[in-house]
């Protein structure tokens, strides 16, 4: 008979793992298609890869440039008017408090700035027009897009990669018979305030941002392109240089601004530029190259996934978007996912700015929602994969944006709000304005900085630093702070509950087009986590004992989640569901996730209540919430539902409301990058969940999975998934590595073998990380909800030490 045997093994070196091709391939150029190019970023400048024959283009960004400059935006008038709003709201004349907060509360300064582009450099090439043998990529093992092709039997080749190192674009041209490349180099800009010329070996272009809603623009920024080419001649004219019967080229591409941050512009961005761009062209392509993947690799090789391959794996990946319904691809889920992981590195490095609506990339001087931070879902989104698929240093920039919110947001909870403590609603900038934008129906909802502070608490209970957790503390502390002074009590139910307040871009189908209310579902889940998350941060550091008695005070004073006359899990506190209702925003599930309020093994009725909203709202709905709901299903344990989402998002644009484009980018539609990173949070969630007080394996395993393994995934608690193979839906080896120390409680979705050797879970967890947070009383309905209990047959407790791996393997 086989038992499971619990192995102590010592670390050894991360382990090498020869992954399937991870490459986006193509037989034809992009053309004029912009979401048909190839990204590559390195956290800081971008560019988008067209990869065709006669005129490359590259398509250029840099992270901070944005029109405008440091500017604020709350509405003077709004205090005094607060009290007749929140008035209205109670008396039931929700559509009189709407008008009248778009007169009083709605900025009538910037609504947020824009991200723009820098340019476009252009590659000409004589005659290219007539090839043959065309050929492109992405290696997402490597970050390199290359272009091949072949002119009157000459191979062309163009590699093109973002150097985190080098802190350039680098692009080598290159031939197979000497003295036969040649092309024109120049570039142009849509920036009204710019000048391009060339000068020596270098394409330049140099200028201003412009202004919007009232803010001067005062960004400054420099582009070069630096032409070294071997063998051959080079020209420059005015603005075009000139390449011909060269062996091969190297183009180096630096952008910089004067930004410093949000209320600093004093930087050289001419000097910055030549900094970087000096620096770079010192070395050799070669030393650039294998720089550019270790820093790269760091990151991208911490987690590997394998499920499987099949013949549809052989095709173009448009090919294999189209098909991807109607085959066996799995290994197609294995690229997007990993995709997911390589726009997150390439567009979010420590030191930069945060992925933005669309990442890094923008080719648009009015790009849609600005591309700026919508901070009611997609930012938030953007970094889900962050800490559990082993990338925490992409999180960074998330972090420190959140820090700087915290202090601007001060002025906009005292100016608008008359609170304490720090608020930002749901859109901010790089300028990191916190006062609401866009019109009142969406801008009057206040937990975006909530919200974001979660971030900060979730990113502590992977990596367990306290020195971390002291530093953001008062980011954390501040968030809760604010909703002691703005909450108010419903005069009917006697509950303190956010007025005015909103279902985020819904409104009930009994008052379309009016969304205020008071004590909407999503609003209370957010207001528990930031003062549960305040109270156990305080708790941890010691601090602040006074105001953590308040914090739990004001908690258990907050309205519960409801069951409705439908089943469903209720958006607002009247039972004013549609069962019919099919918004794209299915808000008041942020309980189920990201947050850990609801739990099929915990709150069954409330999570049986989110899997009747989940299907009340429907499958089809646009790229980023597929995304969402993808996470929703695997936290409901319904792997195959969760696979369909996948499926439905894995389809070329518009067959199921969103969908994806060829080069895998999300389409919202239009291009949100926030769809993708929901994607890849999903895939994790399904293999592996850590919210709910033990790490959970295979917990949404859809039975087309059925044979399969992961590694490097990172649970709260402290600990790597070093390995988690499995075999016809069953695990047969899990190998997990502590950083702390501790209890290391692990769940299996079936049975383990040989695991009841070890210690059954007792209820009790000795890692302050796995501490399940009680829901409040007044959250959750008592006669609903059962008890938190554990599974002892599938849940068992080990004992860990600090730095020490573990395996169990079936013998």
């Amino acid at each position: 008979m086989k038992k499971l045997t619990l192995l102590l093994i010592s670390i050894s070196p991360f382990y090498a793992h020869a992954q399937q091709a991870l490459k986006l391939w193509y037989k034809q150029p992009a053309g004029n298609v912009w979401t048909a190019a190839l990204p590559v970023g390195n956290g800081r400048i971008a560019g988008m890869v067209f990869g065709n024959p006669a005129e490359e283009l590259l398509q250029l960004n840099e992270a901070t440039v944005w029109t405008g400059s440091p500017n604020r935006n709350e509405n003077p008038e709004a205090l005094a008017a607060l009290p007749q709003i929140r008035q209205l709201i109670f008396d039931g004349k929700q559509k009189e408090a709407q008008d009248l907060a778009g007169e009083k509360i709605q900025t009538k300064l910037s609504g947020g700035q824009m991200y723009q582009p820098v340019g476009t450099l252009h590659l000409a090439f004589p005659g290219h027009d007539r090839y043959e043998n065309y050929y492109r990529e992405l290696d997402i093992e490597k970050a390199v897009a290359t272009t091949s092709y072949t002119v009157d039997g000459v191979k062309y080749t163009r590699e093109v990669f973002a150097s985190v190192p080098a802190q350039t674009i680098v692009v080598r041209l290159s031939s197979s018979k000497p003295g036969t490349l040649g092309f024109s180099a120049y570039l142009t800009t849509p920036q009204k305030n710019a000048v391009v010329k060339a000068s020596g070996k270098d394409l330049i272009v140099n200028g201003t941002t412009g202004s919007h809603e009232g803010v001067e623009g005062k960004v400054k920024f420099n582009g070069i392109t630096r032409v070294i080419a071997s063998g051959g001649s080079v020209t420059t004219a005015d603005t075009a240089i000139t390449v011909k019967n060269a062996n091969s080229a190297l183009l180096f591409i630096s952008m910089a601004t004067n930004y410093v941050n949000y209320q600093d512009l004093s930087a050289d961005a001419v000097q910055k530029a030549n900094t970087y761009l000096n620096a770079a062209v010192k070395q050799s392509y070669d030393a650039l190259l294998k720089g550019h993947i270790a820093a790269y690799q760091r990151y991208f090789n911490r987690v590997k996934l394998d499920l499987g391959t099949s013949e549809a794996a052989k095709e173009p990946t448009d090919v294999r978007l189209v098909n991807f319904s109607k085959t066996y691809d799995p290994q197609f889920v294995s690229l997007y996912f990993q995709f997911g992981r390589y726009l997150l590195i390439s567009c979010s490095q420590p030191g930069g700015q945060p992925a933005t609506l669309q990442g890094l990339w923008n080719s648009e001087m009015s790009p849609p929602w600005d591309s700026k931070y919508t901070i009611n879902i997609n930012t938030e989104m953007n970094y889900w994969p962050a800490e559990k698929d082993n990338l925490p240093e992409m999180h960074e920039p998330l972090v420190q944006m959140v820090k700087e919110l915290s202090v601007t947001g001060q002025g906009t909870a005292r100016i608008l709000y008359g609170a304490r403590g720090w608020v930002a609603h749901h859109n901010t900038d790089l300028w990191r304005i916190t006062g609401p934008v866009d019109r009142i129906f969406y801008g009057i909802w206040s937990m975006g900085g909530a919200w974001l502070a979660q971030h900060l608490w979730d990113r502590y209970l992977y990596n367990g630093d306290k020195r971390y957790l002291a530093d953001v503390y008062p980011a954390i502390k501040g968030a809760a702070l604010f909703f002691v002074d703005d909450l108010v009590e419903d005069p009917k139910r006697k509950y303190l509950v956010v007025n005015p307040g909103t279902s985020p871009e819904n409104a009930p189908s009994t008052r379309p087009n009016v969304s205020f209310d008071a004590g909407c579902t999503m609003d209370n889940q957010i207001v528990f986590d930031a003062l549960s998350a305040a109270i156990n941060a305080a708790e941890i550091l010691g601090k602040d004992a006074a105001l953590v008695d308040t914090f739990k005070t004001v908690r258990r004073r907050l309205p519960p989640m409801q069951v409705g006359q439908y089943g469903q899990l209720q958006e607002w506190i009247d039972d004013l569901d549609n069962p019919k209702d099919n918004h794209r925003h299915i808000s008041h599930l942020y309980g189920l996730y990201p947050s850990a309020q609801i739990s099929p093994d915990r709150t069954p009725v409330l999570a049986s209540a989110a899997n009747t909203t989940l299907l009340q709202r429907g499958d089809v709905s646009t790229g980023w919430s597929m995304g969402w709901k993808v996470n929703w299903w695997a936290r409901l344990q319904n792997g195959e539902h969760a696979l369909k989402l996948i499926t439905n998002q894995l389809s070329p644009v518009g067959q199921h409301g969103g969908g994806t484009y060829t080069n895998l980018f999300d389409a919202h539609a239009p291009f949100q990058i926030d769809g993708n990173f929901g994607c890849t949070s999903g895939i994790t969630e399904m293999l592996m969940q850590s919210h709910d007080g033990a790490i959970y394996v295979l917990p949404a395993l859809p039975p087309q999975w059925k044979t399969g393994n992961i590694k490097g995934l990172r649970a709260r608690g402290g600990f790597v998934i070093d390995n988690l193979e499995w075999q016809d839906g069953k695990i047969t080896k899990l190998v997990i590595t502590s950083a702390l120390g501790g209890n290391c409680r692990i769940r299996s979705a079936v049975p383990l073998k040989g695991m009841s050797q070890l210690k059954k879970a007792s209820g009790e967890n000795s890692n302050p990380f796995y501490q399940v947070t009680p829901v409040a009383e007044p959250l959750v309905h008592p006669k609903t909800v059962a008890p938190l209990e554990i599974v002892a047959p599938n849940t068992y407790d080990v004992t860990t030490e600090k730095g020490k791996t573990y395996s169990f393997t079936a013998l």
